[in-house]
């Protein structure tokens, strides 16, 4: 991404509600998992920093970062607190040596041009009953501003992520849509940039407080179906991984 993308994440994912309604949503998702208590976390694409206290939760949280820009805010937003590393998938991995029981590319793969690659890399981080948990953009069709911004190589189809995760060596355990129920107003507001040809995307500034929280509460809604139960269609992708 763009350091500039990178100061406008730090700025908005607190209080952002697709920031909010997203880490809900893992979170039930990864309490699903069978995870052993205190865990060894691994975030690839730890951006600044808005996932780790959510991860703290399973254990203890290790990161991957390309950018200079998102490491020091992750540093100072957290103050040093968690095993954070400089790094690039799937060649510069400064984890050699050790195991994770839970790897999580959250909305990360899509920025990664060797995305099979960097998948098949983990098979040697990944602890034995282990699982990586990948989120990612859907659809192709709904390319916009919003993911050259973000400086996306692609957004994926189940079927492609299902094949890139099957190419890399691994077994997919679950795979679900999510974002589901404000799709509609997403998917008009991403068309409307390609079509308008904005460039920037709509949407990405914390919008007024009433209209934020209504949208955190419908997008958190999701997290209690998903703990359980699969969503036939979304902005979002979500699979569970082992080997």
């Amino acid at each position: 991404m763009s350091p500039e993308a990178y100061l406008e994440m730090a700025e908005t994912e607190t209080e952002h509600w697709w920031f909010r309604g997203r880490r809900d949503v893992l979170g039930s998702v990864l309490r699903r998992l069978a995870l052993p208590p205190k865990a060894r976390v691994l975030e690839v694409g730890s951006g600044t920093g808005g996932n780790l206290e959510m991860l703290s939760e399973f254990g203890s949280v290790s990161g991957l970062e390309m950018d200079e820009t998102a490491l020091a805010l992750t540093s100072r937003r957290t103050s040093g607190r968690f095993d954070i590393r400089a790094g690039r998938c799937p060649d510069d991995m400064p984890f050699d040596g050790r195991q994770f029981d839970l790897i999580c590319f959250f909305d990360c793969l899509e920025h990664i041009s060797d995305d099979v690659g960097s998948l098949a890399h983990m098979h040697a981080l990944l602890a034995p009953g282990g699982a990586i948990v990948v989120t990612v953009p859907a659809y192709g069709w709904l390319w916009s501003a919003h993911d050259e911004f973000l400086h996306h190589y692609r957004r994926y189809s189940r079927a492609s992520l299902v094949e890139c995760a099957q190419v890399a060596g691994y077994r997919v355990d679950r795979i679900t849509h999510f974002n589901t129920l404000l799709f509609p107003l997403a998917a008009i507001a991403r068309l409307s940039d390609r079509l308008l040809r904005r460039k920037m995307s709509s949407g990405d500034a914390i919008p007024a407080r009433p209209v934020n929280a209504a949208l955190y509460c419908i997008f958190q809604a999701e997290s209690r179906w998903l703990a359980h139960g699969t969503l036939p269609f979304g902005m979002s992708l979500l699979a569970v991984l082992t080997i």
